[in-house]
């Protein structure tokens, strides 16, 4: 079976780096990548060469063991100008994985880039470090939103990113004419049928994520719900909430964005694709030790269910159907539930205080009501 036409090398790329994670199924993964066990098992043994380029010829040569000092550098600003936002930490750690030369120590590197031109005293003195949370596996948590939109002709590009908050590794970075819900969902379903589902998602609080007016479920973290994704939002005001997929929104400006004019949407996603190959298997990340995101990326367990299960609840629970109106009919009452939850079957589960019912969905609590006060209806 062939691969995909589109970024075919990033795919058979992709495709050895997390089948080489501990744990692996490599016959699901060929599942998810729509390719024969008989490929997969084949770019697996080509990717055991570090020289492999995944390219439908003959790969590249080594460099050679012996460089004379004036050699290095050259090589060191070949780089740098290949990356010119890339510093001299990370250039360091790309020379080290040549493993054929002797590499000189990142304060060296950052001179020579000095006396070549490619650092000036006012970018030293901007460089800050950065140090952040992160969960323990890969897939406990995504962090998704939208960059911002920027120009592309006559129209708009919206940049939706996904990054798995352990390994800083890119899922999605999808070049979109909008910021409907549809948009995202469709963009994820291809994402969770390549990579499985995350425990748990955070977004901020605006369209799609949010609610305007306060209600923090809409169709589509329903839908996530429904898939079993836990769901959480940002604090208002507060972005660095979604930190790390705000610091990759800087780091895609940075290298791409603000640098480049684009004449369509498919341009603009060619060129997501190539950057986002370099992010997560060529660029050396800081906060990971300069090793790159997937070096510490693995697919999740959780595949993405093509047809979903019905909802099933206890046997003491108190169930109903949300009307088309968002409202709980219950108790000869109505509570306002959202609409989001439309024809969902919701269960209700008393709580240790009198007259207060915990309203569930699936496995999630999404609420609480006072039957002996129809408006007096808390969602969590």
């Amino acid at each position: 079976m062939p691969w995909k036409e589109v970024s075919t090398m990033s795919s058979r790329r992709e495709f050895v780096a997390l089948a080489a994670t501990a744990g692996s199924n490599i016959r699901e993964l060929c599942r998810r990548f729509e390719i024969s066990p008989t490929t997969g098992y084949k770019w697996m043994d080509r990717g055991m060469d570090a020289a492999e380029r995944f390219e439908d010829r003959s790969r590249r040569p080594r460099h050679s063991p012996k460089r004379t000092d004036a050699r290095l550098e050259e090589m060191i600003v070949a780089i740098r100008d290949k990356h010119p936002y890339w510093n001299a930490r990370k250039l360091r750690r790309v020379l080290q994985r040549q493993g054929n030369i002797a590499v000189p120590a990142a304060s060296t590197i950052g001179q020579i880039l000095k006396r070549y031109g490619r650092i000036t005293p006012a970018a030293s003195e901007a460089a800050t470090a950065w140090h952040r949370f992160e969960h323990p596996e890969p897939n406990d948590l995504s962090q998704i939103d939208f960059m911002g939109h920027f120009a592309v002709g006559k129209d708009r590009c919206y940049s939706l990113t996904m990054i798995d908050d352990h390994s800083r590794y890119a899922q999605l970075l999808a070049a979109c004419g909008n910021e409907r819900s549809e948009t995202v969902q469709r963009h994820l379903i291809g994402v969770f049928r390549k990579f499985g589902l995350p425990r748990s998602m955070n977004m901020d609080n605006g369209n799609p994520w949010g609610n305007p007016t306060g209600n923090p479920y809409t169709k589509f973290t329903v839908w996530l719900i429904r898939l079993g994704v836990r769901i959480s939002h940002s604090r208002p005001m507060h972005p660095q909430t979604n930190g790390k997929d705000e610091r990759f929104h800087k780091t895609l400006r940075g290298e791409l964005v603000s640098h480049h004019t684009f004449s369509c949407l498919s341009e603009v996603q060619r060129s997501f694709d190539r950057w986002r190959e370099i992010y997560n298997h060529e660029r050396p990340h800081e906060s990971l030790g300069l090793e790159v995101p997937a070096s510490r990326y693995r697919p999740s367990a959780h595949a993405y269910p093509e047809t979903l299960p019905p909802i099933e609840y206890g046997p003491d629970d108190l169930v109903q159907t949300i009307r088309h109106n968002g409202m709980l009919y219950v108790w000869k009452q109505d509570f306002y539930i959202g609409q989001a939850f439309a024809q969902q079957s919701v269960a209700l589960r008393p709580t240790l205080e009198d007259g207060l019912w915990d309203v569930y969905y699936c496995s999630n609590r999404i609420g609480t009501v006072d039957r002996r006060d129809p408006t007096n209806v808390e969602l969590s």
